[in-house]
């Protein structure tokens, strides 16, 4: 066997970091599409987890939107056996589509992920997000409006999931690919939707490539480093928030309120955050609360001059009366 490349010394390091705090015969998996980075993953994984008495599994999502994905899933999980990774499973899921193609296979992916971990008792899931890949998550949420939690992209952990390439440029990734692949006699497997201009998240990678001509070679660090400083923004932000929740909010019987001279001299950043909190806690759900929602209830104290309530989703409105703000659901 040849001896790594410094690509592939610095991705199996950067598995060994993320693996760290696991103990002897813990079982983690790592999630694998067949494609140059996770198989890289894999391959690093395989190597750090026979060094720290790790019990290492994969896990290859067969998303059927393809012809022969089959053939490729199965292909892929043997390779991962290959790389010391046992059990390597397919799982197969339906993608039905709905809220976008993306969206929806996303969302098959992990819950297969999720009950694969819960099934073999496994508490870490890797997976094989570059540094470009966080590049591309800010630069697309950047375009929806996003606030400094959506722009803090990807956490290199985040429960189950741990993203130990995050830092490290697709390029090196594939480098360390190309290697160790080679050494077995095989080669990564290239998914067609990366190059099909349909999905967003490829006319984003172009749009970044463009960028990079024009801007310099920067740019992806750049964004990476702007979402790991606004994570950090964020994370005080909320801690504040929280903080000030469990000090200043009531909840009686489904309604939360707070005292608008509790919110005096609140920064507008952490006073729309504990407005939001108050918000899904009188059962607005998550994904139907927008900013305008937001809004909408912080004017009540802010910009006060008597208005009506505002209306939020889901039969939930918030009114100001006796200088407290209220958010409850109407009942009829």
């Amino acid at each position: 066997m040849a001896p790594a490349g410094e690509a592939t010394v610095l991705i199996r390091n950067a598995v060994t970091r993320a693996l760290g705090e696991c103990e002897p015969g813990d079982r983690v998996l790592v999630a694998c599409s067949g494609g140059p980075d996770s198989l890289a993953l894999a391959a690093a994984t395989g190597w750090a987890a026979q060094r720290l008495g790790l019990l290492a599994g994969a896990v290859i999502v067969d998303h059927q939107l393809q012809e022969g994905s089959a053939q490729i899933a199965a292909w892929a999980a043997r390779v991962c056996e290959r790389f010391g990774l046992s059990p390597a499973s397919v799982v197969a899921v339906r993608v039905d589509g709905s809220g976008g193609l993306e969206a929806a296979a996303r969302a098959a992916r992990y819950a297969a992920l999720t009950e694969s971990a819960e099934r073999l008792g496994s508490t870490v899931v890797l997976l094989g997000h570059t540094q470009d890949d966080q590049a591309e998550t800010v630069l697309l949420r950047l375009t929806r409006g996003s606030g400094a939690r959506s722009l803090a992209a990807m956490a290199e952990v985040n429960g189950l999931w741990h993203r130990p390439l995050l830092e490290i440029p697709r390029a090196l990734v594939h480098e360390s690919a190309t290697q160790v692949l080679t050494e077995l006699g095989e080669q990564a497997w290239q998914d067609p939707h990366n190059l099909d201009p349909h999905f967003a998240r490829v006319r984003v990678r172009q749009i970044l490539d463009s960028l990079g001509v024009g801007l310099g070679p920067g740019v992806v660090v750049g964004l990476a480093r702007s979402a790991s400083l606004l994570r950090d923004d964020a994370d005080a932000l909320d801690e504040l928030t929280d903080a000030l929740f469990a000090d200043a909010v009531t909840i009686d019987n489904g309604a939360v309120s707070v005292a608008v001279d509790d919110l005096d001299g609140i920064p507008r950043a952490i006073r729309t955050r504990l407005v939001r909190a108050m918000c899904l806690a009188a059962g607005v759900v998550p994904g139907d609360l927008n900013r305008d929602h937001v809004l909408a209830v912080d004017r009540l104290v802010a910009k006060w001059t008597g208005q009506g309530p505002a209306f939020l989703p889901g039969g939930v409105q918030a009114h100001r009366a006796c200088d407290r703000l209220t958010i409850s659901r109407v009942t009829q």
